[in-house]
């Protein structure tokens, strides 16, 4: 019998790590049913959401797989795909690693985008920052919209290993752009920023300058980190207290 789970940072981790570890240690073993959604919210005494949320990260993660109309079920024991939830962290150090990741991978892509873009890819790239700018003033935080420009990008290199890699993190960058445009909302110099960050990749690569669209991809997250260590203890409080998910979309 599972035990509760208390206290409101990141309780889908929490439960994930719970789950996980009935299985690495076998008492979930290849082929068991995991307990059904009610009975997991009635043991753990968490809400469905968190519920829905852990077991998409084991999906994630290659430890269960959903079969329809049956449960979902623990997988068979081959290798597994990374794990990006594995080391818990708390919220802060993992946006920040969140942005390492994106820097390197983002940069790159700026840089194939500029060598190999389209005119059509690069309208798409428009069209998504534009869809940026049209979500802010509506009011909205525009996550979606960022992270469509961003995939946007990586669809221009014509490099489907790039693209599919940008996807496939596309659940855990969600959450890290939730927290860095969250953050970024608080001040109108950031929020301009921002703005004028994201048009000067989208020059360089219309310039098809692949070293200026590196660098100003680059620089686009090195300055996203500097805000981000600019935030005071009460942002990253308030965001542990809203349970930001950095594993999965919602």
């Amino acid at each position: 019998m599972l035990s509760k789970v208390r206290g409101p940072v990141r309780l889908a981790d929490r439960v994930a790590a719970m789950l996980s570890e009935e299985i690495v240690s076998g008492q979930l073993a290849e082929g068991d049913r995991l307990p059904t959604e009610v009975e997991l919210v009635k043991q753990l005494g968490v809400s469905r959401t968190v519920v829905r949320e852990a077991v998409s990260r084991l999906r994630n993660a290659g430890l269960v797989e959903p079969r329809q109309g049956l449960g979902v079920f623990v997988t068979s024991r081959r290798t597994r795909p990374l794990d990006l939830a594995a080391e818990a962290a708390d919220t802060k150090s993992k946006v920040l690693q969140i942005v390492e990741v994106r820097r390197a991978l983002e940069a790159e892509a700026a840089g194939l985008a500029a060598t190999r873009a389209t005119p059509g890819t690069v309208a798409r790239i428009r069209q998504a920052l534009d869809a940026i700018d049209a979500a802010v003033r509506a009011g909205g935080d525009g996550v979606d919209e960022d992270l469509a420009f961003h995939r946007a990008i990586a669809e221009s290199t014509g490099n489907a290993v790039m693209a599919s890699t940008v996807r496939y993190l596309g659940d855990l960058m969600h959450g890290g752009i939730r927290v860095t445009r969250a953050n970024e909302a608080r001040r109108a110099d950031f929020i301009a920023a921002v703005r004028q960050e994201h048009h000067a990749i989208l020059a360089a690569i219309e310039a098809a300058d692949a070293a200026a669209a590196r660098a100003a991809a680059r620089r686009h997250m090195k300055h996203a980190a500097a805000r981000l260590q600019d935030a005071d203890d009460r942002f990253w409080t308030e965001t542990d207290e809203l349970d930001v998910d950095l594993d999965t979309a919602p």
